[in-house]
């Protein structure tokens, strides 16, 4: 079932609380489906454990969230982006504040800080293995931590958006989740 209206909130760190009302059409709600798809099929949403995969492999699937989006508000147009009021929300008002408030800031700290340290790896060591030498690693994961946070926040909005079941849960973890989205997660009450 999809909802017709929808108050939406969103809490990006430093940025504040995005939100309002939104009434999303056809191309909204295709658009939305998309965007959760890209989302919760990428390390965006799954939580990096401490000694799991690469903080530079994280990254890089965040910046290409930048062309996703791109590619999906030019497929969609005009449509996904509507002229509103001043407390409506639309498609494409989440996709761009969530990129430019929550995404850029990160890779514009951490991307070259961390594209110096690989630089300084020896011939002898993996990149994991130099990456997990790094004394700031724990810092630059911590800020992944916070920005899965913001993409979960919008992946639930855009999955009920769509109407789509929850993606974002594992198989494994289904029988422990609670029935809805904790309050941290993204918001929406039809």
């Amino acid at each position: 079932m999809r909802p017709k209206r929808l108050n939406v909130r969103i809490t990006i760190p430093f940025l504040g609380e995005i939100g309002g009302e939104w009434e999303p059409d056809d191309a909204e709600r295709r658009a939305a489906w998309e965007l959760y798809v890209e989302l919760v099929t990428r390390v965006s949403v799954a939580p990096l454990g401490e000694d799991e995969g690469s903080a530079r492999e994280a990254l890089t699937s965040m910046h290409a969230l930048f062309a996703t989006v791109r590619d999906i508000l030019k497929r969609y147009g005009p449509d996904v982006a509507p002229p509103g009021a001043h407390n409506e929300v639309s498609f494409g008002v989440l996709a761009i504040t969530v990129l430019n408030g929550a995404i850029r800031p990160v890779l514009n700290k951490w991307h070259p800080r961390l594209t110096a340290w690989e630089n300084s790896a020896p011939a002898a060591r993996s990149s994991v293995e130099h990456e997990n030498t790094w004394q700031e690693i724990g810092a630059l994961r911590a800020a992944l931590e916070s920005l899965r946070q913001v993409l979960q926040q919008l992946a639930y909005v855009l999955g009920d958006v769509a109407g789509a079941g929850d993606l974002i849960a594992t198989p494994q973890n289904v029988s422990a989740l609670p029935s809805q989205p904790p309050a941290q997660q993204g918001s929406v009450v039809p």
